[in-house]
Formats: C-alpha cells, sequence, structure tokens
C-alpha cells in the first residue's frame, strides 16, 4: 500500500510539473533560452564568457537596452510602437556631452535636464498620437530622422565629444563601494545585497501563495513551490557571487533596478497599471468603462522618451564620449527584447520583469559573439532568427492555450 501511495505521488508530482511547464512554456522558455546561450558562449570561449570581469562587462553593455526596453514594453501593451528611441537616446546622450565639456554644467543638473528635454520630446509625440490622431508609427518614424538630424547638427563642429567627468562615467563604468571590512578578496556588500535580496524574494512568495490560497486561487504544490524558491535563490547567489568576486554590483545595475521595481510595481499595484492593460487588451472598452485613453497613452509617450533619455545617458557614460553613430539600431534591440520577453503582439500582455530576460537574452548573443569573433553580418542574421522564432513561438503558444 505505501508503495503504491508513494509511486502515485511521483506519477502527482510529475504531472504537476509537466502540466506547469506547459501552462507557463511562453515565459519559462525565455529562461531556458539565457541558460542555453550562457552555457553555449561558455564552452565555446573556453570559460570567458562567465568570468566575473565579463559578466560585469555584459550587464554594463545591458543597462541602455534593458532601459529602452522597459519604455517600449508599456508602448508595445498599449498596441503602439516607438520608432524614435535610438535617436532619442543617442541625440540626449550629445546634449549631456555638451552641457558638461562646454558649459561645465554640474553631472547632477546635466541629467535632470536632459530628462525633462525627453520628457517634452514625449509630450511632443503623445500629443501627436492622442491629439492629432497622427499613427505612433508614422510620428515615430518621422522622430527617428528628426533626432538623427539633430543628432548630427549638435556634433557638427565637434565631431566626437570626449567626457572626462569621473562621476558622469563612473555610472555605466562604475561600482559600488565595498563596506570597511573584510581583506578585500570578496565585496562584502555585495554579498549582502545578495543575501537580502533573496530573503525579500522568498518572502514575497510567500505571501503572494498565501493570498492566493486564502481567495482558493491555484497554486502549485509544496514541494515544486519549495523546489522553484531554491532555483530562484540559488541563481542570484550564483551571479551575486561572481559579482563579489570581481569588483561588486555595477552603478548600471543599481539604475536597471531602480526603474525596474518602479515600473514593476506601477504595473502591477496601481489603476494606471490595470488601465494601461485594460486599454491593450481593449481600448474601446476602457474607454466605455471610464478610462481616459489618450491621458495613458501620452504618459506612456512621455515615460518611453524619458527613458530614452536615460538610456542615452547610461550609452554615453559607457563610451565615455558623444558620437554621431549613438542611437543607431537601439530601438531594434528594445522591440526585439520586449518581445522576446512575451509582450504579446496583439497587445495587453507583458511583464517589465521578463523584458529584462529578454534584454539579457540580445545581449547575451552580442556579447558571446564578440567574444568568440563572429563578423557582424552575421550577428544581425542571428539576432533576426532568434527574434522571428520567438515571435513565432508566442503566437503559436498562445493560440494552443485558446
Amino acid at each position: 500500500m505505501g508503495e503504491n501511495k508513494n509511486d502515485s505521488a511521483k506519477v502527482g508530482l510529475g504531472a504537476e510539473v509537466v502540466s506547469l511547464l506547459k501552462s507557463n512554456v511562453r515565459e519559462y522558455m525565455m529562461y531556458i533560452a539565457l541558460v542555453v546561450i550562457m552555457i553555449f558562449f561558455t564552452i565555446k570561449t573556453g570559460g570567458a564568457f562567465i568570468q566575473a570581469r565579463n559578466i560585469s562587462n555584459l550587464i554594463n553593455q545591458a543597462g541602455y537596452v534593458a532601459v529602452l526596453a522597459i519604455g517600449m514594453t508599456i508602448i508595445l501593451i498599449l498596441k503602439h510602437i516607438d520608432l524614435s528611441v535610438g535617436y532619442v537616446a543617442g541625440f540626449s546622450g550629445a546634449i549631456a556631452a555638451i552641457l558638461l565639456t562646454k558649459y561645465g554644467l554640474n553631472v547632477w543638473l546635466t541629467i535632470f535636464i536632459v530628462l525633462v528635454i525627453g520628457l517634452l520630446i514625449g509630450f511632443y509625440q503623445g500629443t501627436l498620437v492622442t491629439r492629432v490622431g497622427v499613427p505612433a508609427f508614422v510620428t515615430t518614424l518621422a522622430g527617428m530622422f528628426i533626432f538623427r538630424g539633430l543628432l548630427a547638427l549638435t556634433l557638427q563642429e565637434t565631431g566626437t565629444i570626449i567626457i572626462s567627468d569621473k562621476t558622469f562615467n563612473a555610472l555605466s563604468n562604475g561600482f559600488i563601494p565595498d563596506l570597511p571590512i573584510g581583506n578585500g578578496s570578496i565585496h562584502i556588500l555585495t554579498m549582502l545585497i545578495g543575501v537580502v535580496a533573496v530573503v525579500l524574494v522568498v518572502m514575497g512568495q510567500i505571501k503572494s501563495r498565501k493570498n492566493k490560497m486564502k481567495y482558493d486561487f491555484k497554486v502549485t504544490s509544496t514541494p515544486v513551490f519549495v523546489t522553484e524558491l531554491i532555483f530562484i535563490s540559488v541563481v542570484v547567489m550564483v551571479i551575486i557571487t561572481v559579482l563579489a568576486k570581481y569588483q561588486g554590483i555595477p552603478w548600471t545595475a543599481v539604475i536597471v533596478g531602480v526603474v525596474l521595481l518602479g515600473y514593476n510595481f506601477m504595473l502591477n499595484k496601481t489603476c494606471l497599471g490595470r488601465y494601461i492593460y485594460g486599454i491593450g487588451g481593449n481600448d474601446q472598452a476602457a474607454e466605455l468603462s471610464g478610462v481616459d485613453v489618450k491621458k495613458v497613452t501620452l504618459f506612456a509617450f512621455c515615460s518611453m522618451s524619458v527613458l530614452a533619455a536615460l538610456a542615452g545617458i547610461l550609452y554615453t557614460s559607457r563610451l565615455q564620449s558623444a558620437t554621431p553613430a549613438a542611437g543607431n539600431a537601439f530601438e531594434m534591440d528594445a522591440i526585439a527584447s520586449s518581445y522576446i520577453g512575451g509582450v504579446a503582439v496583439s497587445g495587453g500582455i507583458g511583464k517589465v520583469t521578463n523584458t529584462i530576460i529578454g534584454a539579457l537574452v540580445i545581449m547575451s548573443l552580442t556579447n558571446g559573439m564578440n567574444l568568440m569573433g563572429v563578423d557582424i553580418s552575421y550577428q544581425y542574421i542571428v539576432k533576426g532568427i532568434i527574434f522571428i522564432v520567438a515571435v513565432a513561438f508566442d503566437i503559436r503558444t498562445r493560440k494552443k492555450a485558446k
């Protein structure tokens, strides 16, 4: 009897895992893809890909794409698109460089001014879309040309502008300081942050599970739930340990983390977030329910351009210079990251947390192929294939779910 019970329990647990994978295949697939990509490049580069220095470099490289992708996720959920973000970022970076070098402004005042400029750009484009009725595709395509031209005009006399401000350059090249303890072989503060992050994630998941059980929502069994928590905790601590053995957590990760937490809270815990999903699902029904669709859409475009300005700051800080080529194809990486992260082509569905994974997939491909010395032409081909496969997979799985 005992043996039969054990066998049935094993079958039940196995069936639950299979069912969980099937019902969440879209979300799990991007994580699996990221792991496969990282393992592949680690093997192909003789372990160079997974070294602490390269992981820190990867985070700094992915920072501006992640910030852009978070804003693009909101736009795509609303069934719009913003093609101007690449050159808005490039133009914003050029403005920051001029304010710092030519006018000698304080770095924080410079950042504030650039973000305000981003807000004004978003207001202008959002007004065209919501009040004038120009389609977002046309508005932002025009914006792409306009800001590409403004970037060229801004740097016409000087060409590439080298930035020597240490504080500004540290935004995408620096690391959080360590505590004045230990022998310096490991970054203590980074390890502490990792432990706190794991504790907060575990507590948040337990609280969420209890709330679901309280209202009789379906939850996974205790063994599966515990396994998920252990897996997440191990992954987080492995990454944290790798970083701690180098120079710690990059400031880029802190900036992206703050943006991610803010937008994740907005989408999941506020009325505005519910309005965004509602409009994306059915804008006419949302409007009939009393939602001001135009104001929400205007907010999305303002938000996108502010994040594009921030991405421009991060990219310029990363290069420690402003160049006429900045912004080229940034929008493509942002859009690809969002769709790989699970944003529905039809709108109404998407998570900024998953978008970050999408950005890491895109930038891991770039980083890994650069380490292998793959020609840029083939890099574009590989990215295009991954992108179309991800979108096709998403469409097929959603059709099956229906």
